[in-house]
Formats: structure tokens, sequence, C-alpha cells
């Protein structure tokens, strides 16, 4: 017992050291002689990937940090930490904007000051406009990036205290740990907010809304649960059986997949009747559309898809709390001469020829819906469309990873009006929750 207890006691002393294992540091405590130990995990040193894509290799660029991709726009993008949780970047469209590239120049000078933790890749192409600050780039240790040619990825970072670089005519992906204990509280690209009012007219239930989990059902649950939540606005997408019967479904081959539905498509209004969502989730015609919406009188419905506004005007219940998404000029027009509510789609929109703006206001169109994607390049249009109350709704809201409600909510309401959402949390006052 003797012998046992000393072996023990030397164990206990080589086991109270720190390990290292897979990269995760354990610290290993003995407590007492019945060999029960405590495991305390302390949190790996963070790493960050750096996947950038010329324009040849005909893909996004990314970076990736925490377990969260942020995907990135055209020129080049500097990441700075201020700690190694936090950080902060901005895209300097180096091939489009000589003053994005003076911009860019002028960051990595205070960067380099200040001793900054940072990172850096190129998307598509960046270096157009790049090559007159090839000299200051050189000087202040960026050898490649002076000499980046057109359609070339490139990724950098300094976190072993020097610069390291690489280009490919293609792709380049890096990934690498991050320096620990990182304290920088500069802010170098502060964040711009716009002032909005809340209001729950700010966000449309996209297809209805999402009802248990499930997206685009375009149900009468949909449409029911949403407006317990608070929904005031609802989108459904309007199209046609083959007996010419106008019903709410993204697309047939959408909608027979969510319904098993095994026969001809598009099927008859009689088929459509019979099929339910998901096996539990009843579809709407326009009878049943019409009663949900005459039976919730505070509701509005949106529609998309359908190109027809004077046809569908005439069959649903109340024009005046309709607006239609249409896809043509020449449908807008037509909608606006008989009073019907026109939001002008994205691509019509952006393929008007000249004033853009001064077409809706003299077409007296109030709304617009726009790809979320379209923001950041289009920003100052997106300002002058609110400053003439034209409520712009973004689409595309969880079809970017990282891009939901929640983050179009923290930076992009303010600079459009409102969004198309699959749910929302309102927490609104009751007073408010009317249209």
């Amino acid at each position: 017992m003797k012998i046992r207890m000393q072996v023990s006691k030397r164990l206990w002393a080589v086991l109270a050291l720190y390990f290292t294992f897979s990269g995760i540091l354990i610290e290993v405590i003995m407590a007492s002689s019945n060999d029960h130990r405590i495991e305390k995990s302390v949190k790996e040193t963070p790493k960050i990937t750096l996947s950038s894509n010329s324009f040849n290799a005909q893909k996004r660029s990314s970076f990736t940090f925490g377990g969260k991709k942020e995907q990135i726009k055209r020129g080049l993008t500097i990441i700075h930490f201020n700690t190694s949780d936090e950080f902060e970047y901005r895209t300097f469209d180096t091939h489009g904007s000589e003053e994005a590239s003076v911009q860019l120049v002028q960051v990595l000078e205070k960067l380099r000051n200040d001793n900054a933790v940072f990172a850096m890749l190129a998307h598509d192409s960046a270096a157009k406009s790049l090559m007159k600050q090839k000299e200051k780039l050189a000087k202040m240790g960026f050898a490649q990036l002076g000499l980046l040619k057109t359609r070339q990825a490139y990724v950098m970072h300094n976190f072993d205290g020097k610069i390291v670089e690489q280009i490919s005519d293609t792709s380049v992906s890096l990934t690498s740990t991050l320096p620990k204990n990182i304290v920088d509280s500069t802010i170098h690209f502060p964040k711009i907010t716009y002032d909005f009012v809340p209001s729950n007219d700010r966000y449309i239930a996209h297809a209805g809304g999402e009802v248990d989990g499930h997206k685009s059902t375009n149900s009468k649950a949909a449409l029911d649960q949403n407006y317990k939540k608070g929904f005031r606005l609802f989108e459904l997408d309007i199209i046609e059986t083959s007996d010419g019967h106008l019903v709410a479904a993204h697309d047939w081959n959408m909608w027979s997949r969510f319904t098993d539905y095994k026969g001809t498509l598009p099927p008859t209004l009689a088929e459509f009747k019979k099929e339910n969502i998901y096996g539990d989730y009843e579809t709407l015609d326009m009878e049943g559309i019409n009663k949900w919406f005459a039976e919730h009188p505070d509701a509005t419905l949106v529609t998309d898809k359908v190109n027809d506004p004077i046809a569908f005007a005439d069959a649903f219940v109340d024009k005046n709390r309709l607006i239609m998404e249409l896809f043509s000029v020449m449908a807008v027009e037509k909608a606006t001469q008989h009073g019907i509510n026109a939001m002008i789609s994205h691509k019509p929109f952006f393929g008007i020829k000249g004033d853009k703006l001064n077409f809706l206001k003299v077409n007296n169109v109030k709304y617009a819906a726009i790809s979320r994607r379209a923001i950041e390049k289009h920003k100052d249009l997106m300002l002058e469309l609110k400053k003439q109350g034209i409520k712009v709704y973004v689409y595309h809201v969880n079809f970017d990873e990282g891009k939901d409600e929640k983050y179009v909510q923290e930076n992009e309401i303010g600079i459009v009006y409102g969004m198309y959402a699959d749910k929302w949390a309102f927490d609104l006052p009751a007073k408010k929750l009317s249209k």
C-alpha cells in the first residue's frame, strides 16, 4: 500500500501540469487520493481563414472567423482586430475607384503606425486603380500588393509581427492563428447608422412568413401564425393552375415537393385544393385569400409573380389593401393609372432610362422591391429614394450566409425602409401593431 501511494503521488505531480492537446489547453487538477480529476477547458486560440478568388475563379471570396463566414465584394477588404474575438472590416473598390485606393493606403498607413493586427484579401479584381499607389505600398512593406495584377487573388496578414502575402492568378486560401491578448480600442471603420421610427409595416411576411420552422409555404397557417406575431403586410406568390385559376404558391415544382403531389404540373384548381403543404397546412386559392383578408381588415396583401395588375385587383377583396410587385414599366404604369398600389421590382427599376426618381414621382409609385445585395453599390440612390418618400423593401434576406433579419435590421434598415422577413420578433407597443 505504501509503494502504491508513492506511485500515485508521483502521478498526481505529473498530471498537475498543463497539457496542450489539439491546440486546446487543458488544466488538470488532482483532488484527494481517489484520482478525481477536474478538467477546465481554456479557449482555443482563434484562427481565421482568408479565401481570395480572382475574377477568373468565378466564385465569391470570403473570410471565416469564429465559425462565421463573411462574403466580400469586389476590391480589397481590410480586417482589423480589436481583440482576439472582435474585429471590424471594410471593402475598398480598388478596381473601380482611385479615391477608394487612396483611402485604402491611408488606412494601411494608420494601421502600420499603430502596430495594429490586421489581415487583407482581394475579391474579383482589385488592382486597376491601385497601380498609382504601388510605391507607397512598397515603402510600407507590401511588396506583392504593389505588384498585384488585374484579376489576381491576394491574401495578407501581419499576425507574426511581419507582413505575410500570397498571390495567385485564380484562388488562394490561407488559414492562420491570431496572436493572443490583442488589445486595440481604435476604430478605423466606424459603423454608420441611420435613424428610423420602428413600425410593423417595415416587415413583409415573406410567402406568408415562416410557420413551424417551414419557409415559403404560402399557406393559411402561415398567415394565421404571423398575424398573431405582429405582421400586417403579407406577401403571397400568385401563380395559375392549368385551368386558369389564381392560387398562392411559389412555383409548381416547389409546391409538388411540399405536397408530395405526383400528378401532371401545373395541377387543376380541384387538384390543388385537395393537397396540403407538408400534410398539415391548407393551401390558398383566391377564395381562401379573399376570405382571410376580409377577416383581417388591418392586413395588406403584397403580391409576387403575377404581372397583370388590373385582373388581379379586380379579383381581390379590397384593392386599397393591395400592393402589387410588378415586373415591367408598362405594368407599373397600368397599375397606377387604375389606382392600384404598384411596387416596382428590382429589374425594371434599374432598367429605367434616365431619371429613375422622376419616373416614380410622375407615376405615383410609393414602393420598390430591391435585392439587399444592391444596397452597398447603390447606397446614395437608396437614400435619395428614402428622401423622396419611396418605401424600399429588400429581399434576399437569409440568402447569403449571416445576412438574416437581424443583420438587415442592424445594418440596412434606415438606408431602406423595410424587408421581406421569414420571421421577426415584434417588440412594438400594442398601439403600433397596425398599418
